[in-house]
C-alpha cells in the first residue's frame, strides 16, 4: 500500500520556523526521526518511510504554498497514488496552536494550498490533518500573521506537536480515519493539564 503524505509550507530559509510551514516543520521531524534525507525531485522533495507494510512518500512541495497543487498532482500521477492515499498536513487559523484535527475531506478554509490543491486533483475528498497555530493578530494583521516566526515557546512545542501528528498519519493508514479521528482530534495534553490547575 503507498501513500503520500504532503506537508504545506514555503520554501526557503526566511519561511522556515513561520507559522505557514506546520507541513513542512512536521515532515522534517519524521525524517529527522526516522533517519532519512529528503531528496530534491520535481516540483518538490521527497522522502519515502516504511511502516507496517505500507509504503509512505513524504512530499514537500517546491512550488510556493499558492501553488502545491502542482506539486501534489504531479507525484500522485508519478506515484499512482489514489485520492483516498492521499493525506495533507497544513496550518489553520481557525483552531488554536496545537490542536489537531484530522478531517476524512472538506473545504480549503481559506487556506491557499489547500485551494489550489482541490482545483488542480478536482477534489476535496482527501484526508488531511490541520494544525492549530491560533489567530491572535489584529485586523489586516493576517498574512503577517501566517508568515511571522513561532515564538520561543511554541517552537519547544513542535516536537510533541509533531510527534502526535505523526502517529495520526500512521493511525490514519492503519486502523482507518473513524478510529484515527478518535485519536488524533483531542486537545494537546498541555491544554488539558492546564484546565485541572
Amino acid at each position: 500500500m503507498n501513500y503520500l503524505i504532503v506537508g504545506l509550507g514555503n520554501i526557503g530559509v526566511e519561511y522556515a520556523n513561520t507559522r505557514h510551514n506546520m507541513g513542512f516543520m512536521v515532515l522534517d521531524a519524521w525524517a529527522q526521526a526516522s533517519n532519512i534525507l529528503f531528496e530534491s525531485g520535481r516540483y518538490g522533495y521527497t522522502a519515502t518511510i516504511s511502516f507496517k507494510g505500507r509504503k509512505f512518500t513524504l512530499l514537500k512541495p517546491s512550488t510556493y504554498m499558492n501553488l502545491s497543487g502542482k506539486a501534489v498532482r504531479y507525484w500522485m500521477n508519478e506515484l499512482k497514488i489514489p485520492v483516498e492515499n492521499l493525506m495533507v498536513i497544513s496550518d489553520d487559523l481557525n483552531i488554536p496552536f496545537g490542536t489537531l484535527r484530522l478531517r476524512k475531506n472538506g473545504s480549503a478554509g481559506g487556506h491557499n494550498g489547500l485551494t489550489n490543491i482541490n482545483e488542480l486533483i478536482g477534489t476535496q475528498d482527501y484526508a488531511r490533518i490541520r494544525v492549530g497555530i491560533g489567530n491572535e493578530f489584529g485586523r489586516g494583521q493576517q498574512v503577517n500573521y501566517v508568515l511571522g516566526e513561532l515564538s520561543k515557546e511554541e517552537m519547544e512545542e513542535m516536537g510533541e506537536i509533531s510527534k502526535r501528528v505523526i502517529e495520526g498519519v500512521k493511525a490514519w493508514a492503519t486502523i482507518g480515519a473513524d478510529r484515527a479521528m478518535n485519536v488524533v482530534n483531542t486537545r494537546p495534553k498541555k491544554s488539558q493539564d492546564e484546565q485541572k490547575q
